[in-house]
Formats: structure tokens, C-alpha cells, sequence
């Protein structure tokens, strides 16, 4: 007989009550019954719809799946010195915790010319003796992972039957991979001609690597939202439900309104186009300002942080001077991957936060005798969460346990410094990269840098 699936009906009417009642319930979710107002079965169809919509996303987030991921050869964030290498791999022995993966890298690599390598999220980047970068490899590649199972599931993949599983297993709850891949690639949502626009935006405005893994993350997390609800038919509260997810998450209102906006920019792209004549994510996120408050590091903060400062690796003690000498964000050290000279004053081109944020920063004075003798390559390895990780202990550490005070006060630090030693707008503007900035700023190459490192050499360390 075949086996017949029951409706399920999230209205009801309590006994001596007129009204239609609402009654959701699921994994993470308290049982919930509320009054919908109304004793018209159609009007409450109408009022309980966003609120099984919701539910309904829930229940999906919910379910066991298998999601991308990537797996890495060695953990990211670290750095892995090779010493007194053997001639052979065999002769290499066990010493080292990561012998194993050392091996395999080095009968990858072949040659025996790299003294140390580098982990990142991606990469395993390989440098000699000068600290020259001789050569890059994955680290890794892309995998699957089993998300959100069952407190004590098992995993199986025979043709036994449920029932003889369930007897030998008593109690435990029991997921079959085949099955699982097949609700998987049902649970991707479908493609439609709404992906062109996000498509068409991302090649128009040049949005690759980080930034466009993240818009379309955002784009497919909008998607299994609203059930790939088409654009032309979605409204702000569409929208608004991206927002309410991400506040479940904890995000704060900046970070939220950084992810939407890749959606925002896409769909003003597409009415521009006259390919879409509304746009659902315009001005849906809250004016909230629930941002931590970050404060500069005064002098006494950095009389003892000079104190400690020879407690971390040679690398982090030159990226905290150079944080603190050119107030740069951190991502920004990350960038620099060369010089140049311009009337014999050395300086580093950086910033992709915004178009306004590109920039030539002079090196500082205080900052030549520790760099390289000309920069070749990557200056730092890594990446900056790990760094930033490790600095923000060195602060506490040292005792800067004030509640705002982090890495990137060190910025605000040389805004202050700047502001103090008379530096004019446009160039604050020009050493730090600020968001303001004006159509006469196109013009020319901007500031000299001689007349930069003039300035910047006020900031100190």
C-alpha cells in the first residue's frame, strides 16, 4: 500500500475561540500558538504566510546536509621551518609533530631549496634563506562535511533494511548517505533568470576572490530564504528576513549591512539596466549604531607595549611598528608585495577597501632600519585574522586590557598624531586613505611623496 503523506496544517481554531490560531513547532523551535486575529479562514492564510515562510527556512537551515568546506594539507595560520634538510625523504624521521605532511610537500616540491613554508587558508607558500617567495602551492582543496547531524547518529551506507538497523541500533537515529546527497542536491536552490543579474554585476564591477564568495553566499542564503521567490515579485519584507537571519547570528548592524550591499548594488545595477524595476534591499537594514567604539593607544600604552615588543617573532614585531608608523589597517600590510622609489623616498602602494583607499604610503623613518634592503616579494605571510589574533593577545599581554583598545587602534592612534601636528585634511586623506573624497582628487598623481613621508614621519613609534 502506498504510503501517503499527511498535509500539514498550521491553523486551528481552539475550542470556543472564533479566531484562527497559528501553531509552528520543529527542531530548535519552542512549540508556538498565537491568536492571528481573525475569524476569516483567508484573511488568516494571509496574515500567518511570513511566518511559515520563516518557519519553513528554519526547519531547512535544520537539516542534515553536507556542505562545501575545504580541507588543508597543513593547518592555516602557522609557519613551518624546515631545518638541516636530509638528502632523502626516507632519512627525515618523526621529530616533527608534522613530519607526515612535511614528507608529502617535500616529494611534491621535489627540489630542496625552501627553509620554511608559510599555511595559509588556500596556499602553502614556500621561502629560501633570503626570505624570497620560490614558490606556491594549494593547500588543499575543496571538500564536503556533514552538518548539523543528530546527537548519536549513524552513518550508513548499505541497502540494509531501516527496521533491521533500528533492532541492532536500539534508539539511535540513522542517516543514509545516497539518500543524503540526494536531499542535498535538492535543498540547492534552483537557478533562475535572477542569477543573471548577480552574474552580470560581479563581471561589470570587477568583484572577485573574497568579495565575491561572500555576494554570492549572501545571494543563495536570500534564495533558500524565500524559496527562490523571483525579484520582480519580492518586497522589503523579503528583504528584511536576510536581516533578521543575520541578527539571529549576532552580526552587527556594519557587518549586515556589508553583506546585503553586494544585493543592494546588483539590483540598482539591474534597474539601471531596466532589467528589474524595484529593488527589495534598499534601506531594509536598521540605523542601529551598535558598533564597538575603538580608542586610540595613547603614550603610555605604547611606552609599554615598546617594552614588550621583543615577546613576538621578529615578522610581528615589523608589522606592529609599521601599523603604528603608517596607521594602515591591517589587511592592508597583507598587501604589500613590492616597492617602488619616487626622487629616491622608498613607499608601498596599498588599500582595495574602497576606490578612495588606494594610496602610496612612504616607509617611515623609524620603520627603514628593520624592512629588507629593497622588497621583493610578500613583506608578511599568513593572513591578517591570524595576525590580528596574535597582536590583540600581545596588547593584552602587555597589559592594554582597556575595553576598545585592539590592533586597529593603532590607527587611530596616528589619525590623532597626524591631527596634533597640524597635517591638513588632504593629507590625512592621502596617508591613511579615508572614505571622503572629492572629484578634484582624480586629478594629477596626488601628493608628492617626499612631502608624505614629510608627514607621516610625524606619526612615530
Amino acid at each position: 500500500m502506498p504510503k501517503v503523506k499527511r498535509k500539514t496544517d498550521y491553523l486551528f481554531q481552539r475550542p470556543g475561540s472564533a479566531n484562527w490560531y497559528i501553531k509552528l513547532q520543529g527542531p530548535g523551535v519552542h512549540r508556538i500558538e498565537k491568536s492571528l486575529g481573525t475569524s476569516d479562514r483567508r484573511q488568516a492564510d494571509i496574515l500567518a504566510l511570513p511566518m511559515i515562510a520563516e518557519h519553513k527556512a528554519r526547519l531547512l537551515a535544520a537539516r542534515p546536509r553536507l556542505e562545501a568546506s575545504w580541507w588543508h594539507v597543513l593547518p592555516p595560520g602557522r609557519k613551518y621551518v624546515i631545518d638541516n634538510l636530509p638528502a632523502t625523504i626516507d632519512s627525515w624521521g618523526d621529530s616533527d609533530n608534522h613530519s607526515r605532511m612535511t614528507r608529502l610537500t617535500m616529494c611534491e616540491y621535489g627540489s630542496i631549496d625552501a627553509r620554511e613554508i608559510v599555511a595559509t587558508e588556500r596556499e602553502l607558500l614556500y621561502y629560501n634563506d633570503e626570505n624570497a617567495l620560490v614558490k606556491r602551492k594549494p593547500n588543499g582543496g575543496p571538500a564536503q562535511q556533514l552538518v548539523n547531524l543528530p546527537m548519536g547518529a549513524l552513518i550508513h551506507a548499505d541497502k540494509a533494511p531501516l527496521a533491521e538497523l533500528r533492532r541492532k541500533y536500539k534508539g539511535a537515529p540513522f542517516l543514509n548517505l545516497d539518500r543524503l546527497d540526494r536531499l542535498q542536491r535538492g535543498a540547492v536552490p534552483t537557478k533562475n533568470g535572477d542569477d543573471t543579474i548577480l552574474e552580470i554585476y560581479l563581471k561589470h564591477a570587477g568583484v572577485t576572490g573574497h568579495f565575491e564568495r561572500e555576494a554570492r553566499n549572501v545571494w543563495a542564503l536570500f534564495k533558500t530564504l524565500t524559496n527562490s521567490k523571483p525579484l520582480k515579485e519580492c518586497t522589503r519584507e523579503d528583504g528584511r528576513k536576510l536581516v533578521q537571519h543575520f541578527e539571529n547570528e549576532g552580526l552587527k548592524t556594519a557587518t549586515i549591512h556589508k553583506k546585503i550591499a553586494w544585493l543592494n548594488a546588483a539590483c540598482n545595477f539591474a534597474i539601471k539596466e531596466n532589467t528589474l524595476r524595484f529593488n527589495p534591499f534598499a534601506s531594509i537594514v536598521p540605523r542601529v549604531d551598535d558598533a564597538e567604539r575603538r580608542l586610540p593607544l595613547d603614550e603610555a600604552d605604547m611606552k609599554v607595549c615598546r617594552r614588550k615588543l621583543g615577546t613576538l617573532s621578529e615578522t610581528d614585531q615589523l608589522l606592529f611598528r609599521l601599523l603604528a608608523a603608517t596607521g594602515m589597517r591591517l589587511g592592508e600590510a597583507f598587501q604589500i608585495n613590492g616597492e617602488a622609489t619616487e626622487r629616491g623616498v622608498r613607499y608601498v602602494v596599498v588599500g582595495t577597501k574602497t576606490e578612495a583607499s588606494k594610496r602610496r604610503v612612504p616607509l617611515p623613518t623609524v620603520v627603514l632600519p628593520y624592512l629588507p634592503k629593497a622588497i621583493k616579494g610578500p613583506l608578511f605571510a599568513g593572513g591578517p585574522p591570524a595576525a590580528s589574533k596574535r597582536l590583540n593577545r600581545f596588547l593584552r599581554d602587555s597589559g592594554v586590557a582597556a575595553a576598545g583598545k585592539v590592533v586597529h587602534s593603532l590607527r587611530h592612534r596616528a589619525a590623532d598624531r597626524l591631527r596634533a601636528a597640524g597635517a591638513p585634511v588632504d593629507i590625512r586623506y592621502a596617508l591613511l586613505g579615508h572614505e571622503t573624497r572629492t572629484v578634484a582628487d582624480s586629478y594629477g598623481a596626488g601628493h608628492p611623496v617626499p612631502l608624505l613621508r614629510k608627514w607621516i614621519d610625524k606619526i612615530g613609534f
